[in-house]
């Protein structure tokens, strides 16, 4: 049985456009048939398509990808899973963007030195951009709060209506329950809006 060449996509969100990378995988001589594309994050390697790829997968056959934080983000995840394909299972990796890293190119233990050492890099800078991303959104919440911009769902309105209803529910007039489907939140919402007002109003 001739050897199949495979391609996997994987982009963020399906709000992101895999076409750039569905481009380079026909050019590569890839049938779109073959090509297996996850619209999730790369943490980790639970996907969807990804697993049906790797259960179709066989002994010689190739797996191209576009670049190495196409394939993943977490570095030890992504050298567990390139040995299990590479060595395990016995199939060829090649990434397009970094010609270094085709597997079908390690004719002798020098090149799968270089191939390794490469991979170790390039794996680790992939979750190094991941942590820093982290970071900068962090700086950034941090730094709204700090000039007083409140972040999240806003806050229920404490106006007329909801004094109103909160008075026949401290009156014993209404039930926590009734008083928060009249404000049209539920009984925790309705809680910490008591809790607020009160705290403003004491």
């Amino acid at each position: 049985m001739d050897n199949r060449q495979y391609g996997y996509i994987r982009v963020s969100s399906r709000d992101q456009n895999e076409a750039r990378q569905m481009d380079a995988m026909k050019a590569a001589g890839i049938l779109e048939r073959d090509i297996f594309v996850d619209h999730v994050s790369g943490k980790n390697f639970e996907r969807e398509q990804y697993q049906l790829l790797k259960r179709i997968l066989r002994r010689g056959d190739v797996l191209t990808i576009h670049s190495l934080d196409r394939f993943g983000r977490n570095k030890d995840e992504i050298l567990q899973e390139w040995n299990e394909l590479t060595k395990t299972m016995q199939c060829d990796i090649v990434v397009l963007d970094m010609p270094l890293l085709d597997t079908r190119e390690q004719n002798d233990s020098m090149r799968t030195f270089i191939v390794d050492m490469v991979l170790q890099i390039l794996s680790w800078i992939a979750e190094e951009e991941r942590t820093r991303i982290r970071q900068r959104q962090r700086e950034g919440i941090d730094s709204a709060q700090r000039k007083g911009v409140k972040l999240g769902r806003p806050q229920a309105p404490l106006d007329d209506y909801f004094i109103d209803i909160y008075n026949q529910w401290k009156q014993g007039q209404i039930t926590a329950v009734e008083a928060s489907k009249r404000v049209n939140v539920n009984k925790t919402t309705y809680y910490r809006m008591v809790k607020r007002y009160e705290q403003e109003h004491t």
